[in-house]
């Protein structure tokens, strides 16, 4: 992946969210939805772009499809990555989603445990 491609999906304060937000793990359209309080045609759009971009990588689980940070990531977009989980920490916004995030995930971890879909 070039650094244009890379800085083309920057670009956008809505994918710059849910990049933060898929840092600390894979999350479905919905959650994403509910993170960034934004309509899902909108995160679905945004996730298209980039996953045709290799920014994020999918994977079916059932009848979701789960957004991830790619595994393997090159080095331009590791740095990158990197360097917008720096700069995100004193932007309220982006706060407010990764607590919104957390919770979500929190909330999906004691349903794995618990046994419940």
């Amino acid at each position: 992946m070039d650094l244009l491609s890379i800085y083309q999906c920057l670009c956008d304060r809505t994918r710059l969210r849910m990049l933060h937000a898929l840092a600390d793990g894979p999350l479905c359209v919905g959650h994403l939805q509910e993170t960034l309080e934004e309509p899902q045609v909108k995160i679905s759009k945004h996730l298209r772009y980039l996953k045709d971009h290799g920014i994020v990588e999918a994977e079916r689980d059932g009848n979701l499809v789960f957004y991830s940070l790619p595994r393997r990531p090159g080095r331009e977009l590791r740095v990158n990555l990197a360097c917008l989980q720096d700069c995100v920490g004193e932007d309220p916004q982006f706060t407010r989603d990764g607590k919104r995030a957390a919770k979500i995930r929190a909330a999906n971890a004691q349903r794995s445990r618990s046994g419940i879909s």
